[in-house]
């Protein structure tokens, strides 16, 4: 007998144009991921969640200016820029903001 002779062995095969794992993250959960670590970077940890909102949201805008912007992207990346140099000014002791430490 002929196993598999004429017949597909996958039920579902992947069409040809997605090559990638669909394991990891998609642009929207990044954007949103991005602009959280951007919110929590005013309050706590800013030099570090400042820069993973930035780089989480230029992930999120597909590494390019072009095209449709998607809205938690943007103000991921916007706002993780905000956050970084507040955390900046902070440390380097420039300026005292009121009601921070």
């Amino acid at each position: 007998m002929m196993a598999g002779f004429g017949h597909a062995t996958r039920v579902h095969p992947r069409s040809r144009g997605r090559t990638w794992s669909r394991s990891g993250l998609d642009r929207a959960m990044l954007g949103i991921v991005g602009a959280a670590c951007a919110i929590a970077g005013f309050f706590v940890l800013g030099i570090v969640l400042g820069p993973v909102a930035i780089v989480c949201g230029w992930f999120a805008l597909g590494r390019s200016w072009a095209g449709a912007r998607s809205a938690p992207a943007l103000a991921a990346l916007i706002l993780g820029a905000v956050a970084t140099v507040l955390a900046l000014i902070r440390i380097s002791g420039a300026t005292a903001l009121p009601g921070m430490f």
